[in-house]
């Protein structure tokens, strides 16, 4: 089982990420997902996040306890949220808007300007798009294929090819980064 956690400000589609990483691993990877998410007075401009549990299994308990991966796309998530992150987790940040302390025990930072991208693409709403292509390519949990799938339906139908466009910049450079990580070892 994995625990991961999405985690950002309200308006950056972060629950998004947990329903499009839900359905992609749900239907296309045949595996067994939950989401849940945090929304309420925090869900526009403060820390938010969701979180998926996914399992080649039934998943008997919905919640995250420890994720095992964080991702944060805003400072005031990642200090809410990193505290909670495994010893060995998977930290993924947009390092233009969090500046990560050093990592703790053996976590494994892993840093994208996904608002960046989103903005030299048109339009820097689908920085959260960014961020998951760079998310299945830094964690391999599940394909990009399968993500892209899962997109009709939670991405606005006429914004869908700018959506599969955010992705791709975001895989493409997560793929960069772990061909890079390999060649260190």
């Amino acid at each position: 089982m994995t625990e991961i956690q999405f985690s950002g400000f309200g308006g950056q589609g972060i629950i998004r990420l947990g329903l499009i990483s839900g359905k992609a691993l749900s239907l296309y990877a045949k595996k067994h997902a939950t989401m849940t998410q945090s929304f309420g007075p925090e869900a526009r401009g403060s820390a938010c996040s969701s979180q998926v549990v996914v399992s080649e299994d039934r998943v008997l308990y919905p919640y995250v306890s420890m994720p095992e991966i964080l991702v944060s796309m805003s400072q005031e998530a990642y200090d809410k949220y990193e505290p909670e992150l495994r010893e060995d987790g998977i930290l993924i940040i947009d390092k233009d808007l969090v500046k990560a302390r050093p990592a703790r025990g053996k976590i494994r930072t892993y840093e994208i300007p996904s608002t960046r991208f989103a903005e030299e693409l048109g339009n820097r709403i689908t920085a959260n798009l960014v961020m998951l292509g760079f998310f299945t390519a830094i964690t391999q949990i599940v394909s990009p294929e399968a993500m892209k799938k899962a997109l009709p339906g939670l991405v606005p139908g006429r914004f869908l090819d700018l959506n599969i466009k955010a992705f791709d910049k975001g895989y493409n450079y997560g793929k960069k980064t772990k061909d890079e990580e390999k060649k260190q070892k």
